[in-house]
């Protein structure tokens, strides 16, 4: 192992039995096994196992929880002095609740302890998951931190936009010194990964938590919009669909801009997400048409398949097709100049799941939308021949090859004198 002299024998007993190292801090679970606490926490939250690794005994709640085994942490840091072995620093006691209502209960007394509680909330959560699930559980944090983002994100006072270091460098758990409450608030809301529960809470404080992200996600910060919007998949994951049918303009409108700015990757993978959930429904496909969804759509598409992400071109795609169950969003493919094109290489060049997305929505086009010059454009960008080609090689599924094979029928009359027909395939299409 890495630090140990030559020819020494670790005890077995001091090596966790997941990452078979020197236990740092050791705790021992209900089951009486002893991990390193970072090892036996990731295995259990965030992994999310319900088990002891070793002895696969079922854990409840409130076994999950481990204990601090003192004693074998005592005899570790002995023989580490012995063999000369850099001893483990004494690990910090894991916070409690009463400290978390101590600073949540100092923020609410006005702006300048606000920022300096925000901030020791921040150290504390980012210390260590049973920090963060303490912070979580404590009654009141979670509610005042969605407080501090709803009063600082309406407050439409302009900011100055963060310079490109702290674009770059700046994480969800350690923000930029010059952020503001809510970045701030922001980012440990994030960084604590709310349970079902927990936001279950949230939303049903009647606070209406949509529209802050909202206006979180016009706000000018980086760091704002990106905790926004990974929160807001969050949030609707959890929501009924009469609330997210409810969706104001403002809020869809956010989420397009995520894309149409790509702030980055996951931002714009995330906000795909988002509106794959929202557009489920006509009434938030209109108002994401209205907001340039189409256009941002198609340009993310031409962006060499979406910056070569495959899973963000699928989405794309996904979202593309529920905006072309509304007249609006057809309208809107149809008349941008690559619109049409971009959902042609689509039809085979993504994945089986974009491959049906995509030959769903020129399935719309061609039912409702098909004018002559629409038709013509149609065969002249090659949406003909992939259909054609899905016909022949049934690549894709039986679905996709048969909502293909009815386009074909529907309009034999108009491209029959393509070179794609050849003698053989115009006698299925008869007039």
């Amino acid at each position: 192992m890495e630090g140990l002299p030559a020819q020494v024998e670790v005890p077995s007993y001091f090596l966790c039995p997941i990452s078979m190292e020197i236990m740092r801090d050791p705790v021992t679970l209900s089951s009486g096994i002893t991990y390193d606490r970072e090892s036996i926490e990731r295995w259990v939250f965030t992994d999310g196992h319900g088990e002891c690794p070793m002895t696969k005994q079922q854990l409840g709640a409130a076994d999950r929880e481990p204990t601090p085994n003192h004693t074998l942490r005592r005899l570790i840091q002995g023989w580490c002095a012995v063999h000369a072995v850099e001893r483990f620093p004494t690990p910090r006691a894991p916070i409690d609740a009463a400290r978390v209502e101590t600073i949540v209960d100092a923020a609410r007394r006005g702006h300048d302890l606000l920022v300096a509680s925000l901030r020791e909330l921040a150290d504390i959560v980012a210390e260590s998951d049973c920090n963060r699930r303490c912070v979580e559980s404590t009654p009141g944090a979670v509610a005042f931190l969605v407080s501090v983002v709803k009063k600082h994100a309406a407050d439409d006072t302009p900011k100055p936009l963060e310079s490109q270091e702290d674009q770059m460098f700046g994480s969800v758990v350690d923000p930029p010194k010059a952020s503001s409450p809510e970045d701030v608030a922001l980012s440990i809301l994030y960084s604590l990964r709310l349970s079902e529960g927990s936001w279950k809470r949230v939303l049903e404080r009647g606070d209406n938590f949509l529209d802050t992200m909202a206006s979180v996600l016009r706000r000018p910060s980086y760091l704002s919009r990106t905790h926004g919007i990974q929160l807001l998949k969050a949030a609707v994951s959890e929501m009924p669909p009469a609330q997210l049918t409810s969706a104001s303009a403002e809020l869809v409108e956010g989420v397009v801009s995520v894309v149409t700015d790509k702030l980055s990757g996951k931002a714009v993978k995330i906000a795909l997400q988002v509106l794959c959930r929202l557009c489920l429904w006509g009434r938030n496909r209109v108002k994401a048409v209205e907001a340039g969804a189409v256009g941002a759509l198609v340009e993310l598409l031409l962006d060499e398949c979406c910056g070569g992400s495959k899973r963000a071109s699928e989405l794309a795609i996904v979202v593309m097709d529920h905006l072309c169950g509304c007249a609006e969003g057809r309208l809107e493919l149809v008349a941008h100049p690559a619109g049409l094109a971009v959902m042609a290489r689509a039809v085979t060049r993504v994945s089986a799941a974009g491959t049906e997305s995509a030959v769903r929505a020129l399935h719309a086009v061609a039912r409702h939308s098909a004018t002559p010059t629409v038709l013509q454009e149609m065969l002249a960008v090659g949406v003909v021949g992939r259909l054609l080609f899905l016909v022949q090689t049934g690549a894709a599924g039986d679905r996709p090859r048969e909502r293909a094979r009815e386009m074909l029928k529907m309009h034999a009359r108009v491209w029959r004198g393509s070179p794609c027909f050849t003698p053989q395939l115009n006698a299925p299409y008869p007039s």
